[in-house]
């Protein structure tokens, strides 16, 4: 029978260069980089820097990055873009001060921002254009004004009473003294010209002079440990990735502080079972895949650190005897009784992602956060950015490895994912959402490659989570998928709102085209040309 064409968007397919983001105006400013000429990491900052300003709850230029790309010559390389806590930062002075545990909106919550240093770093090591041009769209969309975009308006509604608490940060970001709406147009001429100082100057305006002065004043006088110091001796560093092979693929992440190992320990467990032989769509496999994750998360939120203030055990938590001990864990017909390791963890799902690959087949995934919405809800007057309150992510704990200290950086959640096959690059993507997305990496690649679906199919497919002792699950799934899952003993309840986001490029070295796909659940898009 002639079943015709599916309902929903098609992959996105081009032959010279592509780019996708979660929001059109980034993906045309990465587009119009890639069509004049300039390479995948010029496109990929002018994209994230465009990013920092449209998607104010996501991402700014007060956070963090991480970045994992390959260039021409085949090499692999990561760059770590998070910052850390101020030097003074220590658990026995903050409990001195009655701190028993970071507060999402304390100002011990805000460490170092990283992003527009690794910004200024990949462009001047590996792009072909200076900042001072890719930072044009972003000062432009602050300065003139953007008009928002659906889920941009509900994400920025959602957290309006963060914005209230602060009179800085309603003073920019509530307008009107309320959210601006989808189709109306927001300013922020305060961020246009932090942008244009670090334009004219490169990234020591933000972390030296007025701005970071402005910064550091402002975060003391709420009872912050920070100094300039801490600020002009911010700078990224280049990481070696880690990776494993998952049914002929090898999985590239960035490596501990940041939480890539998660899906690595996932797609090691899955691998032991047939998922192409499972409905994709059905219970079972979304229960192997809860039960992996939550295996894949406990490990995670047990021994990842900053390496420069402890050791993680990369090779032993992705070794055969330790992927063979954590599958043997798993039973296919019930539910773990597991204590929930994330439920004294903050949640943390604000975040924006970026891939892009240009004719040379130099591929950028880079993924950029605030932590929580609006991050820590501070924004230094005349800045026109909301600090992220990645600090929260530290425990208080000085036996856990991820306890706060000076010049430490904390887990990061933020994973940009790169694939190989046989040597050579075949994928950049990335999901959003907080500690689903090693979970959604997995979900998306397994689409992909155990159920053969297209880039923009499997993004798009339903999701679902483990979190905070239920599995949740979005509503396009149905009653049959919660009923069955119920079977196996999880406690289930239906997403009030999409789970996460993604971006894909997939490179078909074959066919000589690439093929991408922006998840339903933005406002974005994937864009190609020729």
């Amino acid at each position: 029978m002639d079943v015709g064409w599916p309902p929903g968007r098609s992959a996105t397919i081009a032959g010279e260069a592509m780019i996708s983001t979660s929001h059109p105006r980034a993906t045309l400013a990465g587009l119009d980089v890639l069509r004049q000429g300039g390479n995948a990491i010029d496109a990929a900052v002018a994209a994230a820097a465009v990013l920092a300003v449209v998607e104010p709850a996501m991402s700014s230029i007060g956070g963090d990055c991480f970045a994992i790309f390959t260039l021409r010559d085949g090499s692999i390389r990561a760059f770590n873009g998070s910052g850390q806590a101020p030097a003074a930062a220590d658990p026995g002075l903050l409990a001195e001060r009655g701190v028993r545990a970071i507060g999402p909106r304390s100002a011990h919550a805000v460490t170092v921002p990283g992003a527009v240093a690794a910004w200024e770093r990949i462009v001047e090591d590996h792009g072909t254009r200076p900042m001072s041009e890719l930072l044009q769209p972003a000062i432009c969309a602050a300065r003139d004004g953007f008009v928002v975009t659906p889920r941009v308006a509900f994400d920025w509604q959602r957290h309006a009473p963060t914005l209230r608490a602060s009179p800085e940060a309603a003073s920019v970001f509530l307008p009107r003294g309320r959210p601006p709406r989808a189709g109306e147009r927001f300013h922020n001429r305060e961020l246009a010209a932090c942008l244009s100082r670090i334009a004219d100057a490169g990234s020591r305006a933000l972390y030296e002079g007025p701005v970071a002065e402005m910064i550091v004043s402002f975060l003391r006088d709420r009872g912050g440990l920070h100094t300039l110091d801490d600020f002009a001796g911010c700078d990224g560093e280049y990481v070696q990735p880690i990776s494993t092979s998952y049914r002929g693929h090898d999985v590239h992440e960035c490596p501990p502080n940041g939480g890539g190992l998660a899906a690595l320990t996932m797609l090691n467990v899955l691998q032991g079972f047939e998922l192409a032989a499972l409905d994709p769509g059905g219970p079972e496999r979304l229960h192997i895949e809860v039960e992996a994750s939550r295996l894949a998360l406990a490990d995670r939120d047990a021994y990842v650190c900053d390496p420069r203030h402890g050791s993680v055990p990369v090779d032993r938590l992705l070794s055969a005897e330790h992927t063979d001990h954590l599958r043997s864990r798993i039973d296919p017909e019930h539910a773990l009784e597991l204590p929930d390791q994330l439920a004294a963890l903050p949640r943390h799902e604000d975040t924006t992602y970026v891939c892009a690959v240009d004719r040379d087949r130099n591929a950028v995934s880079l993924i950029s956060s605030v932590f929580a919405a609006f991050g820590s809800g501070l924004v230094p007057p005349g800045t026109g950015t909301v600090l992220q309150n990645r600090g929260s992510g530290f425990t208080t704990d000085p036996a856990h490895p991820n306890c706060i200290a000076g010049g430490k950086r904390p887990l990061h959640t933020i994973i940009p994912a790169l694939v190989t096959r046989g040597g050579r690059t075949v994928a950049v993507f990335g999901v959003v959402g907080g500690n689903y997305q090693p979970v959604g990496q997995c979900h998306v690649l397994t689409n992909i490659v155990d159920y053969g679906m297209d880039v923009q199919a499997a993004v798009d497919f339903p999701r679902a989570h483990h979190d905070e002792g239920r599995v949740v699950v979005e509503r396009s799934y149905g009653t049959r998928v919660l009923a069955g899952l119920r079977r196996y003993g999880h406690r289930t309840t239906v997403a009030t709102e999409p789970i996460g986001g993604a971006q894909a490029i997939w490179i078909d070295h074959e066919r000589g085209c690439l093929l991408a796909g922006s998840d339903r659940r933005k406002d974005g898009l994937a864009l190609g040309w020729a």
